[in-house]
C-alpha cells in the first residue's frame, strides 16, 4: 500500500467536499470510531475503530486507512487495516473486501458510510468474499477456533497498554498468591516492634552459625 499523497490527483471540488465531510464527522463523533485528520494531507484519511462487544475483536482498537482514487467519489475508496487482524475479509496486506467498497458503491455514500460499514464487518464477517481463506474456512466450519484465533490476534496487536510482567509480578500473581497472609493495615505497637527485633537478631545468629559449619 502506497503512502504517497493523493492530493494532487483529486480535483479541487472533490477536495473541498472531502474536507467538509471530514470536518463534519469530527464534530459528529461517531460511536466507537475516532477520526484522525491530517492537516497536511486531507486525503490521508485514518480512523481508529473500537472492537464491538460480543466479538473476538472486543477490547481492541483497530486503525484503518482509506485511500481515495482519482475517480472518487464516482469510484469507491480502498480500505486497509493498519492494525493486524485475523478476519475473513481482510487480506495479509490489510486490504478490506466488502461490497460497499466494490459493486455496491454509490457516489453519495461518503466517508461516514464507509467507516460504519467497516465497523459492521467486525460484527458480521462475510465468508463468501474472503480474502483470508483460512479465516473464512474456520468461520464456516470451526467457529470456536476462528473466535480463539481472532481473539489472540486482537490481544497481541490491538490492545495498547499491555505490558509484560516482571518475574516478581508473575510470581505474585501466580497460584500461590492467594496463600499469602494478609498484610495488616493497623499501625505497629511498641511490643510488636520489640518482638520483631528479637526475631531479626535470632535470624542473624542462625546465619552466622550456618556459615561456621
Amino acid at each position: 500500500m502506497s503512502s504517497i499523497s493523493n492530493l494532487e490527483n483529486l480535483p479541487p471540488q472533490t477536495i473541498r467536499a472531502v474536507t467538509k465531510e471530514l470536518n463534519a464527522l469530527v464534530e459528529e463523533s461517531l460511536e466507537g470510531i475516532k477520526l484522525h485528520v491530517s492537516e497536511e494531507d486531507i486525503t490521508d484519511i485514518q480512523a481508529t475503530i473500537d472492537g464491538p462487544a460480543g466479538t473476538p475483536y472486543a477490547c481492541g482498537t483497530f486503525r484503518v486507512k482509506l485511500v481515495l482514487g482519482r475517480d472518487f467519489p464516482q469510484g469507491p475508496p480502498k480500505g486497509y487495516f493498519l492494525t493486524k487482524i485475523f478476519h475473513p475479509n481482510v487480506a495479509a496486506n490489510g486490504e478490506i473486501c466488502v461490497n460497499t467498497l466494490k459493486k455496491d458503491w454509490k457516489p453519495d455514500l461518503g466517508i461516514k458510510q464507509v467507516l460504519l460499514t467497516i465497523k459492521c464487518l467486525l460484527i458480521v464477517p462475510n465468508a463468501e468474499s474472503a480474502l483470508n481463506e483460512e479465516a473464512g474456512k474456520l468461520l464456516l466450519e470451526k467457529y470456536d477456533d476462528y473466535f480463539s484465533r481472532a481473539r489472540l490476534m486482537t490481544e497481541i496487536h490491538a490492545q495498547s497498554g499491555r505490558t509484560s510482567k516482571t518475574p516478581l509480578e508473575e510470581e505474585e500473581d501466580g497460584p500461590s498468591a492467594s496463600k499469602k497472609p494478609a498484610i495488616s493495615k493497623q499501625p505497629l505497637s511498641a511490643n510488636s516492634m520489640v518482638v520483631d527485633k528479637k526475631k531479626l537478631l535470632a535470624a542473624k545468629e542462625k546465619k552466622k552459625t550456618l556459615k561456621r559449619l
